[in-house]
């Protein structure tokens, strides 16, 4: 009986905690953001997350320099083996 009694107070605490974690966070959710001084107002500041109007990207891995460009490579003018003439 007794570790019942105990797994119950341990449950009932644990719901507290959590009700107490919920509450302060809630109430943190509700005040509004403090500004810095100089610091911009987001309600006058462009949005700067629209994309732009140009084309997009063919290989973004290859513009961060991880794998070699596929496309712009040009075929050589040259076979690396020369054909011996007959």
């Amino acid at each position: 009986m007794q570790r019942v009694r105990v797994g119950l107070t341990g449950l009932a605490t644990v719901l507290l905690l959590i009700g107490v974690a919920s509450a302060i966070f809630s109430s943190a959710d509700k005040e509004m953001p403090v500004l810095a001084d100089g610091a911009s107002r987001p309600d006058v500041v462009a949005n700067m997350t629209d994309g732009n109007s140009s084309a997009g990207k063919d290989e973004p891995i290859a513009e961060l320099g991880i794998a070699p460009r596929t496309a712009e490579t040009p075929a050589p003018a040259i076979s690396p083996y020369p054909i011996p003439a007959r």
